[in-house]
């Protein structure tokens, strides 16, 4: 143990003596809030520009379609189911409604469905889209609760419902913070997250490379315990990201995440596993530290990216969707998602279960690669 600590203490000061470490560490994530503060600046003060995919040609879903045209803060158009990724990507439109078949008679029945909202300007957009839809919705799903499947009955209320006048006095308040996180802030953080875990596992093989290892197993010091002590000094740096971009998005940035602290913190410290353990395959799969780096960029960016780190999956191609959903880093995004919602993080166990098993399975690869290299001593 004593050697384990001593191990753990050397690799922290020999990583920590180098400044630019500090920068990679901590400020890279801080560059995700930046910009989603400054993106979501470009929108104080003008209209949403809203897109609508009709696949339903049901009263409920015209009357919806035409309830968001006479809204006054936001620009709404019909599109075409294939204009909508073009549309998204190009900046033409913040977000896009889809309304699929089935969307009417859900609503019928008083459980709401088939509609969904995509953007890729994050949740500060969808949520203000929200607020105004789904209030809407639910008002015509309570009509289809008291009905309880009486066509007759719903349609009768329904009518009054929509012939009725309300007096609404809109005033404007000054917006002085952020609403909700985005896309980009979590994103920047599960980057940071990898190539810190990359950049600290990859002294493994450097030390290999310079001898250092070998001169250090001629000691009391055991290769597991090298190895070891590495995966702690990562899950240390990684846990200490965790804790302080969260505290500068709550405590400094006062951005509202919609998510407890320590909910948050959970959900992301089941992903540093995942994280440590994909960084610690590129390590043993390499022979020298050049092969390491060019496995980390082969292996992290296009995961970051396709996991919808920086974008929604939903203007992705549909493989691109499909492939998604094998990557740890979009379960952690849907997972916070779900949590912004309202849900109860005792009720996501299957999704802390799906993270905790791409820890264990990134970490089992790279318990095989040890046996099948018949000595630890051999990791690279």
């Amino acid at each position: 143990m004593k050697e384990m600590f001593w191990l753990i203490k050397n690799t922290l000061y020999v990583t920590f003596k180098k400044k630019k470490n500090i920068i990679l560490f901590l400020c890279l994530p801080l560059l995700g809030i930046f910009i989603s503060i400054v993106a979501g600046q470009d929108h104080n003060g003008t209209n949403v520009k809203v897109g609508i995919v009709n696949h339903d040609d049901g009263q409920v879903a015209t009357d919806t379609k035409g309830f968001l045209l006479g809204l006054d803060n936001m620009k709404v158009t019909s599109i075409n189911q294939s204009e909508m990724k073009s549309k998204l990507a190009a900046g033409e439109l913040d977000c896009v409604i889809t309304i699929d078949k089935g969307f009417t008679q859900s609503v019928y029945e008083g459980k709401p469905d088939y509609i969904k909202i995509s953007s890729i300007k994050g949740a500060e957009i969808t949520g203000f889209v929200k607020s105004y839809l789904y209030h809407y919705i639910n008002n015509i799903a309570a009509i289809g609760k008291t009905a309880k499947g009486d066509s007759k009955a719903f349609k009768k209320m329904y009518q009054h419902y929509q012939d009725a006048t309300f007096k609404v006095d809109i005033h404007k308040v000054k917006d002085k913070h952020q609403n909700e996180m985005n896309y980009l802030m979590i994103g920047f953080l599960l980057m940071a997250m990898l190539f810190s875990a990359g950049s600290l596992s990859e002294i493994l093989i450097k030390e290999k490379e310079n001898r250092t290892y070998f001169r250090l197993l001629t000691t009391p010091i055991t290769a597991k315990h090298y190895v070891m002590s590495n995966i702690i000094v990562c899950m240390l740096v990684v846990t200490c990201q965790i804790f302080f971009t969260i505290t500068m998005i709550k405590h400094v940035f006062h951005i509202e995440t919609g998510v407890p602290f320590w909910q948050m913190a959970v959900v992301l410290m089941l992903f540093g596993l995942s994280a440590i353990g994909l960084s610690l395959i590129t390590v043993v799969f390499a022979n020298n530290s050049k092969t390491v780096g060019a496995l980390q960029n082969l292996i992290f960016t296009p995961t970051i990216m396709i996991s919808g780190c920086y974008w929604p999956v939903e203007v992705m191609p549909t493989f691109a969707q499909k492939m998604a959903n094998f990557l740890p880093q979009r379960w952690v995004l849907k997972t916070l998602e779900q949590l912004q919602e309202g849900q109860q993080l005792q009720h996501l166990y299957l999704n802390l279960l799906i993270l905790f098993a791409f820890a264990v399975a990134f970490f089992l690869i790279v318990v095989y690669r040890f046996n099948h290299n018949n000595n630890v001593r051999n990791f690279g």
